[in-house]
């Protein structure tokens, strides 16, 4: 289910790192180098497969990575698009 803006609101306060892009929560992330920040990329695949939710991955500037989280599907943010955020900030 959608969430709506106070709830999304809420979602964000308890993850700094994280904002809010449009109807994504976004998230920027810098590495040593470009094979750690591939790993990183691969860590989240794996994840991503393993929920069966998948997010933008934005690779540059060799060592710095964006990830992107929507519920295409609902058309916007769900519970489903923090708890994966949640999970990627446990190997951030």
């Amino acid at each position: 289910m959608k969430l709506n803006d106070a709830q999304i609101e809420q979602k964000l306060d308890g993850m700094p790192d994280w904002h809010l892009d449009g109807n994504n929560i976004v998230r920027d992330f810098h590495f040593e180098n470009f094979k750690t920040a591939l790993a990183f990329v691969n860590r989240v695949a794996d994840l991503a497969e393993w929920l069966n939710h998948h997010p933008d991955i934005l690779v540059h500037d060799w060592n710095r990575v964006r990830l992107s989280v929507t519920t295409h599907s609902e058309g916007g943010l769900t519970a489903k698009d923090f708890d994966l955020a949640k999970q990627i900030n446990l190997f951030a």
